[in-house]
């Protein structure tokens, strides 16, 4: 994607000349038959350009002109003609106004959508000039920045000292793209307005009249769908998305949204009308992002630096959970979906600082730690303000200013250096994290390289198994566990030489009432399999367990026990002599904390928590009651004192009635099968004796 070139020459096969005959060149022609006083000289050309009888001379190439370049060739200016596409025409126009907000010229955006499918953006900035050009006389400047290819007041660094835009072609890759245009413009108490359709003046600049208490800049735009297609209409919800994330990118700016209610559909949750104003910036756009997400710190490491001498302003929030990497990066207010040097100054400063924590407490297993295994589990956001950014395209989808990447470096090193310093438990826990990350990498890279020296065939485990250190079954314990969250509570929990972790993401397969077939595909349970080595159904090896026990761990509530019942379903009827051999467990993690002063308890249950207060607290002092929501929001101090440590632990063992097998496999196959009525039959037949219902 190049767009340095205002014009590009086109070979148009439509528009060839037919081929024609004419003298052929002054160069072929024999010495002998050109007269003396008419010979030319050395440095003469032929007075007529000759034809190669191809039809390939200068009349065949041709000059695209004002902004015929962007409607012929869309996908060199905003990346194509699909959804995304559409929407940048948004991102292009909204990002006008941030500059403007960023520069301190205007503190608030109004973005409308209306049933037409008109998309209006407007602030009270300055205003786009409106006096004739002085490099293009009779022609006003507003018309110019619309209809010229790199027209813009962003090249010099005069008008913003940081901007998004930076050739000039943003909102006049809009106006070529739009079938319907149209700019207000209130400046020095004046209104001005015109209008364009597919990049051409409808008519001059119009002199509206007087305003009071009014400014700024106003773009109303509806895509023309002999580019996008005839049913391509802007995503209420996508809209909505993007003008919040620069509300969160710039807290000194206030974004008012509002939509026709015709296109919202019934239940859906974009608003009607909503105002953004996010004065905490990057960090209130983390939380909002993690919601309820397990992180490894409590505090998430944010900050922001202001422009000093003439270096860069950036702002960050970072921290790690139990998911997989995801950097959101922004170069003044642009998405860098691709990254770029800014976020590479970020993954150094990261690896840097957590290296020289590690020196500095004298952690020598992190010797092995790359930036790769610092960043796996990260999650954050970054945004940085520079002058003159250098992207990758138009579509500035990624950062190439080699200078950014040591901006980021050196602003982050001495907060992140504090961050950790200041708190020592809570950078202990994430040096611990990275370095399991690190030595599992270096555990995976050993496998594989003897599985490619050796012949035999060397057991696959799966990539979300947090495995033990013992390579004996004896006393080896797998905790099968619901959710990233989970599974990041119980890692730290464990004791890693006989306890492996392996979560499983949502509420696995029901194998009682799937087909071989979706049994086969299905990723949970093929790395349940996997992690237990021991075959299934008329394959299983009891030999070949890895583990001595399996224990089901899941939340004490409704859900955790429909994932319970799910995970033994699936023993029962792939592994029943895993049953039989006294392998399965549940773990019996508590629902309440009761604490006293000093004295805390554990409760399993409303029961148990009503005994544990007539008999473990006195009356003489409040009872604080804590309801656990689930494993993940367990410490791992707590998880491992109630509920993994075999010393204080309760396991409920799993058995078959093989004495009544019949009627075992009925009651599964009823409650668990494919038949819904069988399933109500059942459910009636024993309504009165439910209790505990959680409801």
């Amino acid at each position: 994607m190049d767009d340095n070139n205002d014009l590009f020459a086109n070979l148009d096969s439509t528009q060839k000349p037919a081929p024609t005959a004419g003298p052929r060149p002054a160069a072929a022609t024999p010495a002998a038959a050109v007269p003396p006083a008419a010979a030319p000289s050395a440095t003469a050309r032929p007075a007529t350009p000759a034809s190669d009888g191809s039809g390939y001379d200068a009349s065949a190439i041709r000059v695209l002109e004002g902004l015929e370049p962007v409607r012929m060739r869309p996908g060199m200016y905003i990346g194509g003609t699909d959804e995304k596409a559409l929407h940048h025409l948004f991102a292009e126009v909204i990002d006008n106004s941030m500059d403007e907000a960023v520069a301190g010229h205007a503190n608030f955006i109004e973005v409308s959508l209306d049933a037409e499918g008109f998309l209006t953006v407007s602030d009270n900035g300055r205003g786009i000039p409106v006096e004739n050009h002085p490099q293009m006389p009779g022609k006003s400047t507003l018309e110019v920045i619309l209809t010229v290819l790199h027209a813009g007041g962003k090249f010099d660094g005069k008008a913003y000292e940081t901007s998004g835009g930076l050739h000039g072609v943003g909102v006049s890759v809009v106006n070529a793209l739009s079938d319907h245009l149209e700019v207000e413009v209130a400046r020095n108490r004046k209104l001005y307005r015109q209008r364009f359709s597919r990049g051409v003046p409808q008519g001059p600049l119009e002199e509206v009249g007087d305003v009071q208490n009014r400014r700024g800049t106003k773009v109303r735009f509806h895509p023309d769908p002999e580019i996008f297609g005839a049913h391509a209409r802007f995503d209420p919800a996508r809209v909505f998305r993007m003008a919040r994330s620069k509300a969160y990118l710039f807290g000194g700016v206030e974004i008012r949204w509002s939509c026709d209610p015709a296109l919202l559909q019934e239940g859906s949750e974009t608003p009607e009308k909503a105002v953004f104003h996010f004065p905490g910036g990057l960090k209130d756009y983390l939380q909002a992002t993690l919601g309820k997400e397990y992180t490894v710190t409590r505090e998430i490491f944010a900050g922001k630096t202001e422009k000093s001498g003439g270096h860069g302003a950036l702002e960050w929030a970072v921290t790690w959970y139990g998911g997989d990497s995801m950097i959101h990066s922004y170069c003044n207010t642009i998405p860098t979906a691709d990254g770029g040097t800014h976020e590479a100054g970020l993954r150094i400063a990261l690896t840097k600082g957590l290296k020289n924590y590690a020196e500095l407490t004298q952690n020598k297993r992190a010797a092995i730690v790359t930036t790769d295994d610092v960043m796996i589990s990260a999650v954050g956001m970054l945004s940085v303000f520079i002058r003159e950014p250098e992207f990758v395209g138009q579509t500035k989808d990624k950062l190439a200013t080699v200078e950014a990447q040591r901006i980021v470096e050196n602003a982050l090193r001495d907060p992140f250096d504090h961050y950790l310093a200041d708190n020592p438990a809570e950078a202990a826990k994430l040096l611990e994290w990275v370095i399991e990350r690190a030595e599992e990498r270096v555990r995976r890279r050993k496998e594989k390289e003897v599985n490619r020296k050796t012949a035999v065939r060397k057991l696959r485990l799966p990539g979300k198994l947090a495995d033990c250190s013992q390579n004996s079954a004896d006393g080896a314990e797998l905790f099968i566990v619901e959710g990233d969250s989970a599974g990041g509570s119980a890692k730290q929990a464990r004791n890693r030489s006989n306890q492996a972790i392996l979560p499983l993401r949502g509420k696995i397969l029901n194998v009682a009432s799937a087909g071989r077939e979706k049994l086969g595909a299905n990723q949970q349970l093929a790395d349940l399999i996997q992690a237990l080595g021991c075959g299934t159904r008329s394959k299983y090896r009891e030999e070949d367990l890895r583990y001595e026990r399996v224990i089901v761990m899941t939340d004490a509530d409704v859900d955790g026990a429909h994932i319970a019942s799910l995970l033994i379903t699936f023993f029962y009827q792939e592994m029943p002599d895993l049953i039989r051999g006294g392998h399965l467990f549940l773990a019996v993690p508590p629902l309440y904390r009761l604490s006293q002063g000093a004295k805390v308890a554990y409760a399993r249950d409303d029961a148990h928590r009503e005994q544990l207060m007539r008999t473990e607290f006195s009356g003489r002092g409040k009872v604080e009651i804590g309801r656990f929501k689930g494993l993940g929001e367990m410490l791992p101090s707590q998880l491992k004192e109630t509920t993994m440590d075999p010393t204080k632990r309760t396991l409920l063992k799993v058995e078959v009635d093989d004495v009544d097998f019949e009627g075992t496999r009925d009651a599964v196959d009823n409650l668990m099968g494919t038949k819904a009525d069988a399933r109500f039959r059942f459910i009636q037949e024993r309504a009165a004796f439910a209790e505990n219902l959680d409801i």
